[in-house]
């Protein structure tokens, strides 16, 4: 059986309906950032082990951005929340 994924908006789907669409914790640079500010953020990632933040997307059902907090080691999923909420909230 999938792994279950319990979407705020739809309830407890699978995982095969959702996509991963990245790190939830780096944060974009000021316009006027310096052109290595902006390479580091383009280019260079951590590989975190553990516990991590990331943005999914409910593809196959809402097509809502989600922040998914996740053990990237076993892929236990500890909790899961609207990323626009979370964003206007100031929390990601």
């Amino acid at each position: 059986m999938a792994s279950l994924i319990h979407c705020p908006h739809c309830g407890v789907r699978p995982r095969d309906e959702f996509t991963i669409k990245g790190d939830a914790t780096v944060h974009r640079p000021a316009v006027e950032a310096s052109d290595k500010d902006w390479a580091d953020y383009v280019f260079i990632r951590t590989n975190p082990v553990g516990l991590h933040k990331e943005y999914w997307q409910h593809l196959a059902g809402c097509r809502r951005w989600l922040i998914v907090e996740r053990d990237t080691v076993t892929h236990e999923v500890f909790s899961v929340s609207d990323a626009q909420a979370t964003y206007v909230g100031g929390e990601a």
